[in-house]
């Protein structure tokens, strides 16, 4: 996060802290709202549903979302001749903000309001269990404006939300993903005429779940999320019509520790404090890692690149890595990652999740974070939970003209300016985090096996790691025992 957009975080917090007080009054309604709704029965059908994957073009991610989508339909067969339709997010539009859902909701609206009742969004990963989700949304009446999903709420302010309802910041709840979720068409309806009379404010998409819930709920205009029990993450009931297909993924064998360079970011200020922690947590995992830094110090070992250090950004630093991987190291090294020194990995994990990509593909793979989308921008992976460049990403962005305009330049952000251009797209991944567990709600780190985690705020990090992220038995028995998931759905 930059310090303009800083600014504007702090600037917001004392908002949302007057809004909560508010928020608390729209919520009560809307859940008493749905407890009348219950014992009445609305007669929709299932060609009523749209169904909208949260899909990738990567070609993982886009054929783990076709064989979804092949199981709704196969489920949906059995129970009429008239199937949903079933789309993917990733191909209903070219514009880089695809992703973040509300700049399509006015294509919705025009397109499907007249023979449907409700949007359904899932990801790839979601399970669904079609007769019951019918019969769980027949509960509710169509003709209502609705935000249906299984509530999320951060238990203490972070600033991932801006802060937002610093005073008591339990009280807004926005939607897990990962369980589904689902806007009637008559709130697409309302939302496609305010998206069409004035354009989208926020600059930066960070989490996504949580602003667009803010925008539904619009200040108290809108309907709070109303929390719906059967959206599952986890099957734990028997009335669950959604779950999620929580794991790792393991596409065939790891990729060997020796295919992937660690590349550290650090400064001679840094040295002493961060990277003992470094290499008494996860730096032994890697069999490739260097330390570069401002300052060449024989007993780390750092590298000197000869670029200044700069108080922020970073990028004259990260395209001096990008430059020396790709000239001087040797072409069987397929995987650069770049962290920072306050970043915290698991390179066990990583070589996992990496069997399920083509190195010959330019992937750039991390958490993705959006700036200025609704009027163009592009999408970017943000730095502190880690940036994963292949090989020939790397070849294709450093072959082109595009560089950093200043060495203090925000390097996450140059670099998805960069591959925007060049028409390679941010590949998502919800493993990586660009904050600390403490900043995420427990039930939503609950369906992840992480990857990474990011700063040292006020948090021990050798146990963060120990807890979160240091390789278990268990952990080693569930990869050993686990399908490859682009063969099993």
């Amino acid at each position: 996060m930059r310090p303009p957009a800083l600014l504007a975080l702090f600037s917001c917090s004392a908002a949302f802290a007057l809004m909560s007080e508010e928020i608390k009054e729209k919520v009560t309604p809307s859940q008493d709202l749905r407890q009348s709704s219950l014992p009445g029965r609305h007669d929709i059908d299932l060609k009523e549903i749209v169904f909208v994957i949260q899909s990738q073009s990567n070609s993982f991610h886009a054929k783990r979302a076709e064989q979804l989508k092949k199981n709704i339909l196969k489920q949906a067969a059995n129970l009429t001749q008239d199937l949903p339709r079933v789309l993917l997010l990733h191909q209903l539009a070219k514009q880089e903000g695809a992703w973040t859902i509300l700049p399509l909701l006015p294509h919705f609206s025009v397109t499907y309001s007249k023979n449907s009742a409700w949007i359904f969004f899932c990801e790839e990963e979601t399970r669904l269990q079609i007769p019951r989700l019918l019969d769980t949304l027949r509960r509710y009446d169509p003709s209502k404006e609705w935000f249906l999903g299984k509530a999320l709420y951060d238990e203490e302010s972070t600033i991932i939300h801006h802060y937002a309802f610093s005073e008591n910041p339990t009280v807004f709840k926005y939607p897990d993903f990962a369980a589904g979720w689902a806007l009637s068409i008559p709130l697409v309806n309302k939302l496609a005429k305010r998206l069409k009379s004035e354009a989208l404010k926020s600059d930066f998409t960070i989490d996504l779940k949580h602003e667009i819930a803010l925008y539904i709920w619009d200040k108290g205009g809108g309907p709070a999320l109303t929390p719906v029990p059967e959206f599952c993450t986890e099957d734990v009931d028997p009335r669950c019509v959604t779950t999620f297909h929580s794991f790792l993924p393991l596409c065939g064998v790891p990729v060997k520790k020796e295919e992937i360079f660690v590349a550290v970011k650090t400064c001679k200020k840094f040295h002493a404090d961060r990277i003992p922690i470094v290499k008494k947590t996860w730096a032994a995992q890697a069999s490739l890692i260097e330390y570069y830094s401002d300052y060449a110090e024989t007993a780390i070992p750092t590298v000197d690149l000869g670029i200044p250090n700069t108080d922020r950004g970073h990028c004259g630093k990260t395209f001096a890595i990008l430059e020396k991987f790709l000239n001087h190291s040797h072409n069987k090294i397929s995987w650069l990652v770049i962290v920072d020194d306050d970043t915290l990995i698991s390179i066990s994990r990583l070589r996992h999740l990496l069997s399920c990509y083509d190195s010959s593909d330019p992937v750039f793979l991390g958490e993705r974070y959006g700036y200025g989308l609704g009027t163009g921008g592009y999408s970017y992976v943000t730095g502190g939970g880690g940036m994963v460049f292949s090989r020939e990403a790397i070849r294709r962005l450093l072959v082109s003209s595009c560089r950093c305009y200043s060495n203090d330049a925000p390097d996450d952000m140059v670099l998805g300016m960069c591959f925007s251009g060049l028409g390679v797209p941010v590949t998502h991944s919800p493993l990586f985090h660009q904050a600390r567990p403490v900043d995420y709600p427990k039930d939503y780190l609950a369906h992840q096996i992480p990857v990474s985690f990011h700063k040292h705020w006020h948090i021990d990090p050798v146990k963060v790691y120990l807890t979160w992220l240091a390789p278990s038995e268990e952990d080693q028995a569930t990869q050993e025992t686990q399908k490859d998931p682009r063969e099993e759905l």
